[in-house]
């Protein structure tokens, strides 16, 4: 079974997308509500793949991003942002996020997603 790491800020959406996956088959290793407590988490769960809000408290979601591909270069993380602005997708894509997706969004792109980043 496939292990993520939920992040966000708002309980919302984390409860939504752990429902979601745990639904399609997923484990959820853990939920994490800062960019901090993503990168500190990560260390401690070693989950297959990520999803990332951007904007959180602490450090953003793009920050979050560098810190985990440092310590694991071959992580996977999807971004799921209100934010999608050319820009901000560039920038979370060349920090190393394998994917971005827009909010809102049906749960089933997430899970399709998902599938297709672990291949």
């Amino acid at each position: 079974m496939q292990r993520v790491l939920v992040v966000d800020d708002a309980v919302f959406m984390r409860k939504t997308i752990s429902g979601a996956l745990l639904e399609a088959g997923f484990e959820v290793a853990g939920e994490a509500r800062t960019g901090v407590e993503a990168v500190k988490k990560y260390r401690e769960l070693n989950p297959d793949v990520v999803t990332m809000d951007i904007t959180m408290p602490d450090m953003d979601g793009i920050e979050a991003v560098k810190k985990i591909k440092e310590y694991d270069p071959d992580c996977k993380i999807i971004i799921i942002s209100a934010m999608g602005q050319d820009s901000m997708v560039k920038e979370a894509l060349m920090a190393g996020a394998v994917n971005f997706l827009v909010k809102p969004l049906k749960m089933e792109t997430i899970v399709d997603t998902m599938k297709r980043a672990l291949g």
